[in-house]
């Protein structure tokens, strides 16, 4: 069962738990606002949006749903995906991506999507097809309160855009 949403999700929720190495990538890239000023929800029980209209995007996802939302800190979140690769993910994939408390950035760097994709117990190649995806992640007790946004550009080896997914106002309370 694979899925590059979940994985992406991950990588848009893993930092919240640990400290990460920091190293700039180009936000000229990133969408953060849809030129023609609408929204586009990820279907399911998230707070996902992609970052543009996804017609054009390398990723279909069904649905994306987490247990619980919003997220807990100390608590086990579960992940829940559903979609379609609509071609092959290879070596050299990366994920921009940033991680804001606020107006405060915690985190702004471009890593390397197949390694990350350990995290979800996958590897790279992913061949284009239907993907599945259950995870739970142990978020940690020391997520500070308040307010988070984050997101997450992906692109193939060849700088393609695979999918933009970004959330806005996650908030943690005590």
């Amino acid at each position: 069962m694979r899925f590059l949403s979940a994985a992406s999700l991950l990588v848009l929720t893993a930092p919240l738990a640990n400290a990460a190495a920091f190293s700039i990538f180009d936000p000229t890239q990133v969408s953060l606002k849809p030129t023609d000023n609408k929204e586009y929800p990820v279907k399911g029980d998230n707070p996902l949006q992609f970052c543009a209209n996804p017609e054009s995007y390398k990723l279909e996802i069904e649905s994306v749903d987490l247990a619980p939302n919003p997220p807990l800190p100390g608590k086990k979140l579960t992940i829940s995906a559903k979609g379609t690769l609509l071609e092959r993910i290879e070596k050299g994939a990366t994920v921009n991506l940033e991680v804001k408390w606020g107006l405060i950035t915690l985190i702004k760097q471009t890593v390397n999507l197949c390694d990350e994709l350990k995290n979800v117990d996958l590897e790279c190649p992913l061949e284009k097809g239907e993907m599945i995806l259950k995870k739970e992640v142990d978020l940690p007790k020391q997520i500070p309160p308040g307010k988070y946004s984050v997101l997450a550009d992906v692109y193939n080896k060849e700088q393609k855009q695979v999918t933009c997914l970004k959330a806005d106002d996650i908030v943690f309370h005590f």
